[in-house]
């Protein structure tokens, strides 16, 4: 019999401020208004940039879990396979995976809830209606992804974004680049279309990151996240620390290019497309080959080439 939806998710004694408060509203106005970030860490996250950013959030910033999902019955082991630590001649510990909801304060103070761990494999449904479910008894009226996908982008150029909303209204800053394309889902995806479709406001930003540094760790990308965050919800977050890993990170990336001709012309060629599209369309930043935007089916592709290595990559029986 499979799990109904609220049965793959435990609230825990933390939650209860949330829920109290919320249990007494009597209108959509007088909510709480909670922002509630996600940064599920799947193959939409080139470089690892989103998972970094939510556990830079973790490590800078006072939380608490007010929520645990049922992760052994949303994570296939054998694609994602957990580490155990082996010693000697035991077997020692398991890091199981985790898909967690934490509530969290920003610098000023202010309230949020971060959707931090694996993106599930299995009933992506019912777990989008558990996160449905928690969205509506714990005040929340945004939600926003962090996620990352590699592009034709040089390193040495500012890290630029996507941006989608379940409203235009929510991201009219941000220009649109895309006509209609097919691309391969996300649990996060589907969670915005869903959301949205339930009406509520569901938003979010990708990095671009550059395609030769998607399998490395890119903190440029996850501060550049962290950035947006704070412009589309007004959060005030700390970046200090990640500016700085970035930087460092900045000189080693050029060090190691450095050393070989054939990867100094390939940025250079990157860097030369990027600021003759960047100077044909002011106000915009966005890469194209040959001084134009890539067109859906190069988006699509390049999305494919990035999942599949990363299918490579994993642990076969």
């Amino acid at each position: 019999m499979p799990q109904r939806p609220e049965e793959l998710v435990e609230l825990l004694p933390e939650a209860e401020s949330f829920l109290v408060r919320e249990a007494a509203v009597g209108e959509s106005g007088q909510r709480r208004g909670l922002v509630l970030v996600h940064d599920l860490a799947g193959d939409f996250d080139a470089a690892h940039a989103g998972a970094l950013a939510g556990a830079h959030l973790l490590a800078s910033l006072p939380h608490e879990v007010v929520a645990r999902f049922d992760a052994d019955s949303l994570v296939d082991y054998r694609a994602h396979r957990p580490r155990i630590t082996f010693s000697g001649d035991r077997y020692e510990s398991f890091a199981a995976p985790e898909i967690v909801l934490y509530a969290l304060e920003d610098d000023a103070g202010e309230p949020f809830l971060l959707l931090h761990g694996a993106e599930p494999d299995y009933a992506w449904e019912r777990f989008i209606a558990a996160v449905a479910s928690l969205v509506d008894r714990l005040g929340v009226t945004s939600v926003v992804a962090l996620q990352a996908i590699p592009m034709p982008v040089p390193h040495t150029r500012p890290v630029t974004v996507t941006a989608h909303a379940t409203r235009r209204q929510l991201i009219e800053p941000y220009p649109v680049y895309w006509g209609e394309m097919q691309i391969p889902g996300s649990a996060s995806a589907l969670l915005e279309l869903r959301l949205g479709e339930a009406g509520v406001d569901a938003l979010g930003v990708a990095a671009h990151v550059p395609h030769y540094l998607a399998q490395a760790t890119y903190p440029a990308a996850s501060l550049t996240l962290l950035e947006h965050l704070e412009r589309l919800t007004g959060l005030h977050l700390p970046t200090e620390a990640l500016r700085e890993a970035a930087e460092a990170h900045r000189t080693e990336i050029d060090d190691q290019i450095g050393q070989s001709p054939e990867n100094t012309a390939v940025v250079a060629a990157l860097e030369q497309q990027y600021d003759s599209f960047t100077s044909a369309r002011e106000g915009t930043d966005l890469l194209g080959s040959a001084g134009e935007v890539p067109s859906a089916d190069e988006i699509g592709a390049e999305f494919e080439r990035f999942l599949a290595d990363q299918d490579r990559k994993r642990p076969r029986d």
